[in-house]
C-alpha cells in the first residue's frame, strides 16, 4: 500500500498550551473557545459555512510521538484497544472534535467547544449534519458506564497520554 501524505490547511489556536487541563471532550466544556486560522489558499473553501452551528474538525495530534495499542483512556482506570478509545497516542494520530461556529472573519473561523491544544494542524473541516450524522440506538461500549459514573466530575486531561512512556 501506497503511504499517504496530509498537509494542514490551517492551525487551530486555543487557550490550551499542552494536553493536561485540556477538556476531554468539548461538549463537556462549552465555554472553551479558541479559532481555526485558515491558510489562505484554502480560504475560498470557507464559503457557505456560516449558515452551520456546528462543525466537525479533523486534525493532527502533533504532540504525539508514539502508539499503544492498549491505553488507560480518559474516565476510565481499565485499559482499553486504542480503537475502542479517543485517545491520541494512535498509530494514525488524527483527531476528531465537533465545535460549535460561533462566526466567521475571513480565514477565521470562531469557535466553542474546543478540546484541542493550542496551534494543531488542522487537515479538514465538515459541517455537522444531524439527518446525517446522528444514528438511533447508539451503543456505547465500555464507556456508557464511564459517562454515567464519572462525566459530570473529570472534565479535564489529566496529562495520561504525554509521551512519558506511560499512560497513567
Amino acid at each position: 500500500m501506497t503511504e499517504i501524505t496530509l498537509r494542514p490547511i490551517g492551525v487551530l489556536r486555543t487557550p490550551f498550551r499542552g494536553p493536561r487541563d485540556m477538556p476531554i471532550q468539548g461538549a463537556l466544556k462549552p465555554e472553551a473557545q479558541g479559532r481555526a486560522e485558515f491558510f489562505e489558499q484554502f480560504a475560498a473553501g470557507l464559503q457557505d459555512i456560516d449558515g452551520f452551528s456546528h462543525l466537525i474538525l479533523l486534525y493532527h495530534f502533533h504532540l504525539s510521538t508514539d502508539y499503544k495499542l492498549i491505553v488507560k483512556p480518559f474516565l476510565e482506570d481499565t485499559e482499553r484497544g486504542v480503537f475502542a478509545t479517543r485517545a491520541p497516542r494512535r498509530p494514525n494520530p488524527i483527531g476528531l472534535s465537533v465545535v460549535r461556529l460561533l462566526r466567521r472573519e475571513g480565514n477565521v473561523l470562531h469557535l466553542a467547544e474546543v478540546d484541542m491544544v493550542d496551534q494543531t494542524p488542522l487537515l479538514d473541516l465538515k459541517p455537522l449534519v444531524p439527518e446525517f450524522d446522528f444514528r438511533q440506538d447508539v451503543k456505547t461500549g465500555w464507556l456508557g458506564e464511564s459517562l454515567r459514573r464519572e462525566a459530570r466530575e473529570r472534565h479535564t486531561s489529566d496529562g495520561r497520554f504525554l509521551d512519558s512512556g506511560t499512560d497513567k
